[in-house]
């Protein structure tokens, strides 16, 4: 049975950017390793791996959720022109909860991030994309404390049939 979340990993040809980016989410750098060897290409399927693998802790999360960064050192990344295009099959986006979704954006909107839409309000939770690093997708989302106990359980009501933007 599943328990929780763990990480994601997120392969980057520039660990320095995503750093800063994660950061500003409140992820800490935890380690940083290199991995290479026989042992590691045959677990990742990749002939020849050898990788920077930096760990990224959420500061203060219980259970404790990680953001994975993966440089490679010799091999060149396969890019897709589509990666920040959501309607690519496969992983989508990551999701993170905030308490005060205004005053998220507008710290790290002060602080050169860009949103890819407007703040709207969904299935009882205030949401928003951010750019994330190489082109990825990272979004933002604020629960309405009134209905999460209810909408969080499986089952649990959903009060709003349909999306609106988020007022303000």
């Amino acid at each position: 049975m599943l328990t929780n979340f763990d990480h994601v990993t997120h392969v980057v040809r520039d660990v320095e950017a995503a750093k800063h980016f994660f950061g500003l989410l409140g992820f800490v750098e935890d380690k940083s390793v290199v991995i290479k060897g026989p042992t590691f290409s045959a677990y990742m399927g990749v002939d020849g791996i050898e990788a920077e693998h930096i760990r990224l802790a959420l500061t203060g999360a219980m259970p404790r959720v990680e953001v994975q960064l993966l440089k490679y050192h010799h091999l060149e990344p396969l890019t897709n022109a589509e990666t920040g295009s959501l309607r690519n099959i496969g992983y989508n986006h990551v999701c993170f909860a905030v308490d005060d979704l205004e005053s998220e954006v507008a710290r790290l909107t002060a602080e050169g991030v860009e949103l890819r839409n407007e703040v709207m309000t969904f299935h009882g939770r205030k949401l928003v994309f951010l750019c994330g690093p190489e082109g990825t997708t990272v979004e933002l989302a604020e629960w309405n404390r009134s209905i999460l106990s209810t909408q969080r359980q499986p089952g649990g009501e959903d009060p709003e049939a349909s999306a609106e933007p988020a007022q303000s």
